[in-house]
């Protein structure tokens, strides 16, 4: 799944006039995320079939010592930055052990929502009180264009949650090289990677029985309808996940279950569908650890240590830049 936002309805209406113009269409994941997609999300990260949240909160549990020991280390303040920061569940087992252990630091949520940003905050204002937070509200590349954190502290930069599999690989290896320019000598990177396994748990976790994983991607059509003035029938378009074991790369796509024509106010424009044509909305990239090891590499990033969960499902993986 993707990382969230709630953008304007320039960049929303621009977006869909460009993805619907596309052969084939498609439309950005990043627009899942609005005040019903995120309620749906939450119901999907307590699915059995979405193991990929629950996995990560096991290795952050279970080895959070072992992940900062060599930033901890250093015995200097340090800056602890995290990409796509969302609700900050996970982080919060490592801010709750930095701030035990009275660990000199500065945390940067930085996520595109500036409404999640205010709630994480806010959360963290009452639970950890003493936690210097500074929120950065911009985009991956932004953020790591313009180092809002630079201090001449040493950084450890998270990215969690498998977010950089939701990049088709070439697109991947651009936001590596942001992360690449992002960060200077000796700094470290913390990155979630959803590992490749039987195709069936894969599939499962994206087309749960429940429908959640359905009506969260069907939600984008419903959010084109109230804020594009959009007239898509939901019920005549299917969700239908797929995915390739040799790339590690699972789709989702929004099928039109017959020919019709959508009318769209905000665009001032109508766009045909053929019977059973698809929307691309999502790719959530599989890997495994020869991959992340050789991905390290060209991205000017040194693999220290992969910390695995007990079915070695997913990894949280230390990358440290040379």
């Amino acid at each position: 799944m993707s990382a969230k936002k709630n953008l304007d309805l320039g960049s929303f209406a621009q977006d869909v006039l460009i993805g619907l113009s596309s052969k084939p269409k498609s439309i950005p994941s990043k627009y899942f995320y609005d005040a019903t997609g995120d309620k749906l999300f939450q119901q999907i990260m307590a699915m059995p079939e979405y193991y990929l949240t629950r996995k990560e909160f096991e290795i952050l549990e279970n080895q959070h010592k072992s992940i900062l020991k060599k930033i901890l280390s250093k015995n200097e303040p340090f800056n602890l930055v995290e990409l796509g920061a969302g609700d900050g569940l996970k982080t919060k087992i490592l801010l709750r052990y930095l701030d035990v252990i009275g660990a000199d630091f500065t945390y940067f949520p930085i996520d595109f929502s500036g409404t999640v940003l205010e709630e994480l905050k806010g959360s963290l204002a009452e639970e950890l009180p003493n936690l210097p937070v500074k929120p950065i509200e911009d985009t991956y590349r932004g953020s790591l264009l313009k180092r809002e954190w630079e201090n001449g502290k040493p950084s450890l930069i998270l990215f969690l949650g498998g977010n950089i599999g939701n990049f088709p690989l070439k697109e991947a290896r651009d936001v590596l090289d942001h992360l690449r320019l992002g960060t200077v000598f000796g700094d470290e990177v913390l990155l979630g990677f959803d590992l490749k396994k039987n195709p069936q748990t894969i599939l499962d976790a994206y087309h749960d029985k429940e429908g959640i994983t359905r009506e969260f991607n069907l939600n984008l059509l419903k959010r084109m309808n109230r804020e594009l003035g959009a007239n898509f029938d939901v019920e005549e378009f299917m969700h239908w996940p797929s995915y390739n074991p040799v790339n590690g790369e699972c789709r989702s796509h929004l099928v039109s279950l017959k020919k019709q024509k959508v009318d769209i106010t905000a665009l001032n424009q109508a766009f045909e569908f053929e019977a059973f044509e698809p929307i691309f909305i999502e790719i959530s990239k599989k890997y495994n650890l020869g991959e992340i090891k050789k991905l390290a590499r060209r991205s000017g990033f040194e693999l220290k240590e992969a910390f695995l969960d007990g079915e070695s499902f997913f990894a949280d993986v230390l990358w440290e830049r040379v």
